[in-house]
């Protein structure tokens, strides 16, 4: 390595010489430091019972504590951090006050989920959060149930925080050192200027950001991901740059952070991002490798591409633009030169304006924690009775996501009528013949995407929020 992979665990500095590139914090704390309270389930993200705090370094300065899933953290992540486990969430001899509030109201029988959803509780205690039952969304507990783990949280709620949670991130700002980080097989930049100039003379190298995918062929694929460019030192890409009009989000902006912006114009559109994942998914996914990623059932692409997004490529020091719509050719297939990478997407604002719809639905089995069988996203303009502009998008519709031109042209110049919508969602078989899979039937993903034009049209008629179950109930029967 040009410098250890330095970072503190539970409050101790920890610097090692050497570090696999597919090494996983989970398997490093139960294997290396016999800290068994994080367990593996899954070992893929979903279960949270491997759930750890770390130090997430800000754009502007400083740092926050998020969560993660430590079986698809990959060791070389976390130089420059701090990171806390279940056996860390006390001080001095003391239990966390969300661990005292766990036992006081019997939050655990099994105990197996129980470190995990301290660990998220006690995130959520640091930013001082009350919404519990979001905050644990990526925890699953299959035993004691939910309602004394979320009494138990209201109980610790305003009791004051451990002194870790400040201390620990002050002194981050010098545990890590300028330059790039290299161990077997890896490398891990913090210049955005060498990184491309590396990328461009090494483009077989695999890309991680993070995580979330790739963690997953590392632990169920068993791949090989060497040789890996990590990108998580790269400062700069993870700025979001606010204008009147646009939203630029560099590629390493979380899928959190994407949310939260977008919400401020459309809170829908928060709402629809809020069942991406998990809290520990949407921390550590990225807007660019979400992108870059191009699976047709992404959940962020059709949201994007209704929107009119610009994708950002750079290849060494050039740079090229295309909207965004035109990056994905076919499946597992997209325009992006050898050596080129995601830089940013730049998004019009979804300005609320007089007779703007803008809305985005995802249709699931699970409300949480759940992979798209079908996600359609509107940006619809009505001026005077009559649809004037239309940009729709689907996933889980065709082998990319992709834009819904013939449905458009059925809607722009006609007026704003159940008719338009009845013609709408019939041309929706000229621009997709979905397939069947273990998500869904070709069929329920043809009626289902219908049945969100018909949501839009009569949320737009002022019935309010439209429950889905509603609209697919004679479907479900």
């Amino acid at each position: 390595m040009t410098q250890p992979l330095r970072f503190l665990l539970n409050g101790t500095p920890v610097s090692l010489a050497e570090a696999p590139a597919q090494r996983t914090l989970l398997d490093w704390l139960r294997e290396e430091r016999r800290l068994t309270g994080t367990k593996e389930g899954c070992n893929e993200g979903d279960c949270g019972a491997c759930t750890v705090m770390i130090s997430d370094p800000l754009p502007g300065g400083g740092h926050r504590w998020q969560v993660r899933n430590a079986c698809i953290l990959l060791l070389p992540m976390l130089h420059g951090r701090a990171v806390r486990t279940v056996e860390g969430l006390g001080e001095k001899g003391a239990f966390h006050p969300v661990q005292e509030e766990l036992v006081r109201h019997h939050g655990s029988q099994c105990g197996f989920c129980t470190p995990g959803i301290a660990v998220a509780l006690a995130a959520a205690h640091a930013a001082g959060r009350h919404d519990f039952d979001a905050a644990l969304a990526g925890n699953l507990c299959r035993c004691t149930g939910y309602a004394p783990i979320i009494r138990a949280a209201e109980a610790a709620a305003e009791a004051p925080a451990p002194a870790w949670v400040t201390a620990d991130l002050a002194r981050l700002d010098d545990l890590a050192g300028p330059g790039p980080l290299e161990g077997p097989g890896w490398i891990a930049h913090d210049d955005v200027d060498e990184f491309a100039a590396w990328y461009r003379d090494h483009p077989e190298a695999r890309l991680v950001a993070g995580a979330t995918d790739v963690g997953l062929w590392v632990t169920k694929k068993l791949m090989e991901i060497t040789p890996v460019a990590f990108l998580h030192r790269l400062e700069v890409l993870k700025r979001v740059e606010v204008t009147a009009t646009h939203v630029t989000f560099g590629a390493l902006v979380p899928i959190d952070d994407l949310r939260a912006h977008l919400a401020k114009d459309a809170p829908e559109l928060g709402a629809y991002l809020a069942r991406f994942g998990s809290e520990q998914v949407r921390a550590a996914g990225t807007v660019g490798g979400n992108i870059a990623n191009a699976s047709p059932i992404g959940d962020s692409m059709p949201l994007l591409i209704a929107l009119g997004a610009t994708l950002r490529l750079r290849q060494g020091a050039a740079r090229r633009e295309m909207p965004l719509e035109d990056f994905f050719i076919d499946y597992g297939v997209q325009d992006r030169r050898p050596g080129e990478f995601v830089e940013a997407v730049i998004v019009p604002r979804p300005l609320p304006v007089a007779g703007r719809l803008v809305r985005a639905w995802k249709i699931s089995k699970r409300r949480d924690q759940d992979i798209s069988a079908v996600a359609g996203a509107f940006d619809i303009t009505i001026e005077s009775g009559t649809v004037s502009a239309a940009r729709i998008a689907f996933g889980g519709m065709a082998a990319t996501p992709k834009r819904a031109r013939a449905t458009e042209a059925a809607l722009i110049g006609h007026p704003w009528s159940e008719a338009t919508i009845g013609a709408a969602a019939e041309a929706l078989a000229a621009d997709f013949t979905p397939i069947s899979d273990m998500r869904a039937s070709a069929r329920y993903r043809m009626e289902a995407a219908r049945g969100l034009l018909q949501r839009l049209w009569l949320e737009s008629r002022g019935a309010g929020p439209v429950e889905i179950d509603s609209v697919f109930e004679e479907l479900a029967r």
